[in-house]
């Protein structure tokens, strides 16, 4: 048995298992096939009580899931999938010495006990035992799960037994989990139920089948369709939402289908909910600093993702402005994203560039889920692709989370003055606690009104401070962004006595005629030359250690990393260094701790080596 992860969206991945001869690309699911139940031909692996003569790939579980035979053995319990959980801890410690599978570790779930079960097991399977009575304790199972994830690593594989149905699948792939099983699907065809990934709903309550396949397609009418016939359309839908949901992972988009899944049930939306709470630094770790996809918030889950939270703390705790600036402006977002190519803020942009000391003014945008941006960071992710539904209405959660931040930001990077150029709407629950706020919007941001009392103000404000130069601003701008990226200390060695060449968005970071990084649109990110890597290698951040026997040619491989930053995410800049001497610079496919711990897989790709 041999794993090797592909593709990461979040805590969830696609992956390929290696059994035997046979690949099976995970997340995926175990369909049930003994004698009574016959797994359907579409399925990829089969989980049975017995050896089988079949070219498929199957995992043997043993006659304790399937048969009620007991072994009489005293304090003992069998590698049951379904029993009680609240048993001794001795008994479940006594019950896995029992029985050793090489590759295959049935593991109780008790939190107590994932120390001393994975510690030195080397075993790639980890089967869950008596799931279906901890997933209906919400805080209890997402703590386990998230707590054996980090216990046993990134290349170990976690199976789920009799839970997973199409409405949660989705879910617990983002939590972290790889196989599921089809018993939900005997189970509701035993009852009589239809799932779909909306919901399960009784043949009795359909009276149209919203559904096409094989099985609905041949008889049209629920109430008479047979548990023979309920079970394949189950089966189907099983099917059809696993490669859903690998779509979404492949895609980059597998939380926005979380969202949209966790809607049909009160159980999982308070698992998402307790997850985001509780949970952020498991999220984050694992969640990309860059995207492509756009991340659309429809919810208030959104307001709690992972990328947004780190968004705003970097925002928060990183980020510099520009040391020049004096003038706070306040602007509301537009649709289109980076914002500077938005018609209103190239009107707002027209407004700035017809005064004489543009540069002492600092735009930063007002926007839901993000809370602020300041005008340095519109080209990063989540700020450079991200779609909210706009109803001109603030509520309450989004009030307080826009009050409490634009606060600390103020609080951390100090002006003399704040004009607010936001809707009404925006302004009465902005203004009451800025201090001589200069309120420039009457209506409309972008009436004619508006951007003349915005310009007549703008004109007025920055006279009375020096001029600033442009090419001095656009190098402020440039360290802003690093410090947001890379932190104070490595942006400051970065920017040293340098000149920023080229047009926005794409600008070069120069030293006389040397160029150490640039800034690109589609990365939102500074990418670094090997001379810009240089001068952070003393650092020791976002550093990967390669072995010295290890030549580096094209992309660098989990096996030859000897240890690496645990601070790193994907997307992050990374400095390749071998016996302490820079050898390369890229951009990581893996975080800092999969890095230190995977054994094989592509970890960084290179853009400049040695």
């Amino acid at each position: 048995m041999n794993f090797r992860v592909c593709i990461r969206d979040g805590p969830a991945r696609i992956g390929h298992l290696t059994l035997d001869t046979n690949t099976i690309v995970t997340p995926n699911i175990f369909f049930l096939h003994t004698t009574r139940y016959n797994a359907p031909a579409f399925s990829d692996i089969l989980l049975t009580n017995k050896r089988i003569q079949t070219k498929k790939p199957y995992i043997q579980i043993g006659e304790s899931l399937f048969s009620s035979t007991k072994t009489q053995k005293n304090h003992c319990l069998h590698h049951y999938l379904l029993y009680a959980k609240d048993v001794p801890a001795d008994l479940h410690l006594s019950a896995s010495l029992q029985k050793k599978h090489p590759e295959i570790t049935i593991i109780p779930a008790k939190k107590e006990l994932i120390p001393k079960l994975t510690k030195n097991n080397d075993t790639k399977l980890f089967i869950v035992a008596y799931a279906t009575q901890l997933f209906m304790q919400q805080t209890d199972f997402v703590d386990f799960i998230t707590k054996l994830r980090e216990q046993i690593g990134y290349q170990k594989l976690i199976y789920l037994p009799c839970v997973g149905d199409p409405t949660s699948i989705a879910f617990l792939t983002y939590l972290g989990v790889d196989f599921f099983d089809s018993f939900s699907a005997c189970m509701a065809a035993r009852n009589e139920t239809f799932l779909f990934p909306n919901g399960l709903f009784r043949k009795n309550n359909l009276p149209e089948l919203p559904c096409s396949c094989p099985s609905c397609f041949s008889s049209n009418d629920a109430t008479v369709m047979n548990y023979k016939e309920i079970l394949q359309h189950n089966y189907f839908t099983l099917n059809h939402e696993i490669k859903q949901v690998r779509n979404a992972i492949a895609t980059g988009s597998l939380r926005e289908l979380v969202e949209t899944r966790v809607r049909s049930s009160p159980h999982l939306a308070s698992l998402l909910r307790i997850l985001d709470l509780r949970y952020y630094r498991y999220l984050e770790e694992r969640t990309p600093v860059v995207r492509k996809q756009p991340l659309i918030a429809t919810t208030k889950d959104a307001l709690a993702r992972p990328e947004i939270r780190r968004f705003q703390e970097r925002v928060l705790h990183r980020f510099e402005k520009p040391e020049s600036t004096k003038i706070l402006l306040l602007l509301p977002c537009s649709a289109k994203k980076p914002y500077s190519f938005s018609k209103s803020h190239t009107l707002f942009r027209e407004c700035l560039q017809r005064i004489t000391n543009p540069f002492v003014v600092h735009e930063v945008i007002i926007t839901s889920p993000l809370g602020l941006v300041p005008r340095e960071l519109e080209l990063t992710y989540p700020a450079s692709r991200y779609d909210i539904a706009v109803t001109g209405y603030w509520d309450d959660d989004e009030k307080k989370m826009i009050r409490s931040i634009l606060q600390e930001y103020v609080q951390r990077n100090h002006y003399d003055a704040t004009i607010v150029h936001l809707p009404v709407a925006m302004q009465d629950f902005l203004c009451d606690w800025i201090k001589d706020p200069y309120v420039t919007c009457k209506d409309s941001p972008t009436s004619t009104e508006s951007l003349a009392i915005l310009s007549k103000e703008l004109e007025e404000m920055t006279q009375c401070y020096p001029r600033i130069q442009p090419q001095q601003r656009y190098q402020e701008n440039i360290k802003s962004l690093a410090c947001y990226q890379l932190g104070f200390t490595l942006a400051t060695l970065l920017m040293d006595d340098c000149t920023i060449t080229g047009k926005y968005p794409y600008q070069k970071i120069m030293h006389k005629t040397t160029q150490l990084g640039m800034l690109t649109e589609e990365r939102g990110f500074l990418s670094l030359t090997m001379a810009g890597a240089q001068r952070l290698l003393d650092a020791k951040q976002y550093w990967v250690e390669i072995y010295d026997d290890f030549t580096l040619k094209g992309s660098v491989f989990a096996p030859g990393i000897q240890q690496a930053d645990a601070s790193i995410r994907i997307g992050d800049e990374v400095l390749v260094e071998k016996a302490n001497q820079l050898c390369g610079v890229g951009v990581a496919l893996m975080n800092g701790t999969e890095m230190s711990q995977a054994t094989q897989g592509e970890a960084v790709k290179i853009r400049h080596h040695l």
